[in-house]
């Protein structure tokens, strides 16, 4: 007998899931349903906000996308342009309040980078490679159908009218993103009293596309990181590289601390922060592109696994699950990791298996909680920050992490525990093990570093374009 999954939302977490259930389930019918009419290439579109903006795919996120998938992800985003980025020796980090980060020989857990439009494209891709029983469809969801011990289907409006206005499934995931109104669809067949926390620091991202400099296409990733504990709006900036031989410079900064829209202002910014390195290094580049800037950007917590009551047939994953500061690169990791928890679950019992949702839940927010500690611990001590004060807990975790964060700055074993967990490898556990925790406790066992830790042929990049930036079409 044939069965039919729906998945709203053909984003990042709505592809992984399409995939979870194609791989899992063959004979299944896949609806995707997405209410923008989504592009032919890896280009931006307007219902992801954050697309413009930096986004990293972390360790953790891209093992879990490898299962997925017959074809390697990692070979077809690397011949599509994309970076594998070491955390270990392969980036410039400035931490808050304890200098720079050391280049250690050990790789590491590493990261890849590239437009959020190029992942997307080579996930659908690859999706509608492996499997001809997915398709995608323009329409949007207005709710669900069925009641609150099982979903049969959703109700849709939209330009593919042969949908019509209802379409039954065997199963709904939702993967709508931020702007999910299932705690709404819930409540409409029943389903109600479900938890929401939400806290927003006001970050605003501001982004612009450089060409990277001749010379400089091995230049590290370059980051310096905002500080939530100095009592004043958090401001960072970043130079990513992307595909097409090409620099992404994001800067971002919470309520009272925002990036300016203009190119002028966008570069005073970038140049005004406890170092200057972004700045000079964007100075010299040429810009592609006009300055993007987003303000989607709070912590959202939507807490089903808590609900007492729960639909047969009906799953939530991605951003509408939770939401996070895209300042920390957490989001299209969590996603798939939850969307791997699906692979699992429907590996072991199929679409019709009872309980199979809830088990799901509990199992994502596993992920959700690891991502949502790390974000909430920072983004609370922000100024204005709206949705939480610091809780005792909130200041303690906050400690124990400005600790860690200063001992890796000068210790191999603190260093690799801190890009194990920030990389969704492990769980935070893996600060507390004996190794980790001694390297904590203990502090650096190496002098602070003022200045990044640059080798030769990187200092002379960083050189030539600091001259640039003093150059008048330096300001561009």
């Amino acid at each position: 007998m044939s069965q039919r999954a729906v998945v709203v939302g053909a984003g990042i977490a709505g592809l992984l899931a399409a995939a979870a259930v194609s791989r899992t389930v063959p004979e299944a019918e896949v609806l995707l349903l997405d209410k923008d009419e989504l592009p032919d290439g890896p280009e931006n579109r307007r219902g992801v906000p954050q697309g413009r903006h930096a986004h990293l795919l972390l360790a953790g996120g891209w093992s879990a996308m490898e299962v997925l998938f017959t074809q390697s992800l990692r070979e077809r985003l690397f011949e599509a342009g994309a970076h594998e980025i070491s955390m270990g020796n392969g980036m410039l980090a400035l931490t808050p309040d304890a200098g720079w980060f050391r280049r250690y020989r050990w790789n590491g857990s590493r990261m890849i980078t590239c437009t959020r439009a190029l992942l997307d494209w080579v996930l659908r891709e690859a999706l509608m490679e492996q499997t001809t029983k997915v398709s995608i469809h323009q329409a949007a969801v207005e709710g669900l159908i069925g009641d609150a011990q099982r979903v049969r289907g959703v109700r849709v409006s939209g330009s593919d009218s042969a949908l019509g206005g209802e379409v039954e499934a065997d199963f709904v995931i939702d993967t709508s993103g931020r702007g999910s109104r299932n705690i709404q669809w819930l409540a409409e067949i029943g389903v109600g009293g479900v938890q929401e926390r939400k806290i927003d620091s006001g970050l605003t991202n501001a982004t612009r596309i450089y060409r990277t400099p001749p010379g400089a296409e091995s230049f590290p990733l370059t980051l310096v990181q905002a500080n939530p504990y100095s009592g004043r709006p958090g401001r960072s900036a970043m130079v990513l590289p992307i595909e097409g031989n090409r620099w992404m410079v994001s800067a971002g900064g919470t309520r009272g601390g925002e990036p300016p829209s203009d190119p002028q202002g966008f570069l005073e910014y970038a140049l005004s922060l406890p170092h200057p390195i972004v700045g000079h290094l964007a100075s010299g580049a040429e810009p592609l592109t006009d300055v993007a800037v987003s303000r989607s950007t709070s912590n959202v917590r939507r807490y089903f696994e808590r609900s007492p009551l729960w639909p047969e047939r009906f799953l939530v994953l991605g951003d509408a699950l939770a939401t996070f500061n895209p300042a920390y690169g957490q989001g299209m990791s969590v996603a798939a990791l939850g969307a791997l928890d699906l692979f699992r679950a429907l590996r072991q019992g199929g679409i019709s298996s009872p309980g199979l949702p809830r088990r799901v839940l509990h199992d994502a927010a596993r992920h959700v909680d690891s991502a949502w500690s790390t974000a909430v611990a920072m983004d609370v001590f922000y100024p204005d920050v709206r949705g939480a004060e610091p809780t005792i807990a909130d200041r303690l975790n906050a400690a124990y992490a400005r600790r860690l964060t200063r001992a890796a700055t000068g210790s191999y074993n603190a260093a690799a525990a801190l890009w194990d967990v920030t990389s969704l490898k492990t769980r935070p556990s893996r600060v507390m093990r004996p190794a980790a925790l001694l390297a904590t406790l203990n502090g650096p066992l190496l002098p602070r570093l003022s200045e990044p830790p640059l080798n030769a042929s990187e200092r002379q990049i960083l050189e030539r374009l600091r001259k640039d930036a003093e150059k008048p079409h330096g300001a561009r």
